[in-house]
């Protein structure tokens, strides 16, 4: 096990004899009680832990092998397991409001043992949260109803409360006010960094007695004999690019739940396997999604001016893209800017890359940057198809939840609130099913968790908007779309006898490179506009040389002769970190070689 993802700097052990592997959890519940009658299945003794300390996730003996070359498959060796109550994949707000909600309930109903793991990809908590992010508090204030009062001395101490907002049209050389529609009004909402949130819903998390995983992700679904999801396997450590075990090889483990809550994000690779087997999207519209860019940077004082939220639509996209901008002003002379592309764009030459460093020569945001310092950048999917793409969120043990569901409000632009009250409400769900069904045997379905989401607020929310991102399919481009929002907004308000579709796959409307203008894009400044490399040194990935790469394309030649002539090399431009390239090769009948830098 590689070193980085076992040891993390939030708990100190002490520990009891353990035969099987350690699974650790911070508790700040009275210790267990020993009962008269035997629990109702056998579970693993684990470690305690306290404030401070370290811990290890295996106690298992690491396996050697004295030959590189030697023939060895490692799915050949047994995985050791445990038995949970939940197991959620996903350590973000959706997952761990969750993961607080279930311990919650079972510290009320007197069940200490009632056990809830979290999985997270990431090697910390929140590392790979992304979001310029404005909270709207409905669900913390909820959730943790002290999160920012000063008698509780583990607030939340990074929120910068939201004190005006401003809406603009942009040209390429003015700003035109628009007026915001009601859903973007941020009274009482707060800017702050979502992973540090994040950060902080972690450690409250392990206070009510979660155990949390980081450094390792789902990377099997588990099934019973009758088909029903009984847990997620975790990813073998110390896997070679090569798929050979190295030196310090150790299997996964199986992590068998009751209930498996599925937080993984947009487009999970999880979530995607349990969708098809379940037929999770028959009812519903396909999934359109965009792309976000982000970065923040400290400004001069004089150009800072906390508290203000900026969002823009128009220029530097061309009027039949969806998308917009923001500005966010927030902590110590921090400002958060970004853009949002969304990927049903037709022109293959555009770059959503390029697009986001143009935007910033825009005086709106060249006037806040200059003479400050990029620290950070990063971007991600986002699922933007709403209302009518919500898919079938419970299934044979277990549920989607968060934005893996799709639950972002896109004229909104606010997720967060929503993913962590499906998190809420889902956990609500299983403590039901799994206190009144003590059978460990049998398949627990979560019946009530889509009940219970058509009568939250995230149901009449996402309704009341659903016609806004789909009017942008017409032959006015963003000028009717923002047309018929204003009518949605101020007069219909959700509640047309009408519902707009969206029709197709993103990707269905993509026209040949030879039917679209080429876009050139500015070279950067190096001062407020960057290059792509500049930018991913920005984004604090570290990944081994050695580790195995995710990405994967079967036949990289009949890649290139496939898509090459029609595209001229769209992953070249749609991707944000510079992993798809087709460098000129003149051996290649092309001209050029399709290529993944991750993948060897």
């Amino acid at each position: 096990m590689d070193v980085k993802y076992a040891l993390r700097p939030f708990l100190r052990q002490s520990y009891h004899t353990v035969r099987q592997r350690s699974i650790c959890t911070s508790i700040s519940v009275p210790p267990r009680i020993e009962r008269s009658s035997p629990p109702p299945r056998q579970r693993v003794q684990r470690p305690v832990f306290v404030a401070g300390s370290r811990r290890t996730f295996s106690a298992s003996v690491i396996r050697k092998y004295a030959r590189v070359d030697e023939s060895f498959d490692p799915a050949s060796v047994d995985r050791e397991s445990d038995e949970v109550d939940v197991c959620i994949v996903g350590g973000g707000p959706a997952g761990l409001s969750a993961a607080i909600r279930l311990k919650q309930l079972a510290i009320e109903a007197g069940n200490e043992e009632f056990r809830v793991v979290v999985l997270e990809k990431a090697g910390e908590i929140g590392a790979h949260i992304l979001s310029g992010n404005v909270l709207e508090p409905t669900a913390i204030n909820e959730l943790i109803p002290d999160w920012l009062s000063e008698d509780n001395e583990s607030r939340f101490t990074g929120a910068t409360p939201a004190t005006k907002d401003r809406m603009r049209f942009l040209t390429k050389n003015s700003a035109i006010p628009i007026p915001a529609p009601p859903q973007m009004n941020n009274h009482g909402n707060y800017i702050l960094s979502l992973s540090q949130f994040t950060q902080w819903l972690g450690e409250r998390a392990e206070e009510v007695g979660v155990e949390l995983y980081p450094g390792f992700s789902g990377a099997e679904m588990l099934y019973s004999h009758d088909g029903s999801v009984k847990g997620v396997a975790t990813n073998d450590q110390g896997i070679g690019r090569s798929g050979a075990p190295k030196e310090h090889f150790e299997r996964g483990m199986e992590f068998r739940a009751r209930v498996t809550l599925l937080a993984e994000g947009c487009h999970g690779s999880l979530t995607k396997q349990v969708m098809k087997k379940f037929d999770l999207r028959r009812d519903s519209a396909p999934q359109t999604y965009g792309l976000g860019l982000k970065e923040v940077w400290e400004v001069p004082q004089e150009n800072f001016r906390k508290g203000e939220v900026v969002h823009t639509m128009g220029y530097p996209l061309p009027r039949d893209v969806y998308g917009g901008g923001w500005l966010y002003h927030f902590g110590e002379n921090l400002v958060s800017l970004g853009l949002v592309v969304g990927l049903d764009y037709k022109n293959p030459w555009l770059a959503p890359y390029g697009e986001f460093q143009k935007m910033k020569l825009h005086p709106i945001y060249r006037d806040v940057i200059k003479g400050g310092k990029c620290i950070a950048y990063g971007a991600r999917a986002l699922n933007e198809g709403g209302f009518q793409s919500i898919p079938k969120c419970a299934f044979p043990g277990g549920a989607l939840i968060g934005d893996t569901a799709g639950f972002l409000n896109v004229p909104k632009i606010k997720g967060t609130h929503t993913s962590m009250k499906s998190g809420m409400l889902a956990a609500e769900s299983a403590f039901e099913a799994l206190s009144s069904n003590s059978n460990d045997d049998s398949a627990v379905f979560l019946f009530n968790y889509e009940d219970k989401l058509r009568e939250s607020y995230i149901w009449s929310e996402l309704r009341q908007v659903r016609n806004m991102r789909p009017s942008f399919h017409n032959p006015l481009g963003i000028y009717g779309g923002i047309l018929y929002s204003g009518l949605e907004a101020y007069i219909f308000r959700g509640n047309t006898p009408w519902t707009l579709q969206h029709k197709q796959p993103d990707y269905a409307g993509m026209k040949a490179a030879s039917e679209c203008t080429k876009i050139e894009y500015p070279k950067p400044d190096g001062e407020v506009t960057f290059d792509i490399l500049t930018s991913v040194s920005r984004t604090g990935t570290n990944h081994e040389e050695d580790q195995p790469v995710h990405l994967q394309v079967k036949d990289w030649e009949t890649h290139a002769e496939k898509e090459w002539p029609k595209y001229k090399g769209v992953e070249n431009r749609f991707c944000p970190a510079a992993v798809y390239e087709y460098p000129e090769d003149t051996a290649k009948e092309l001209g050029v070689r399709f290529q993944i830098n991750a993948q060897k």
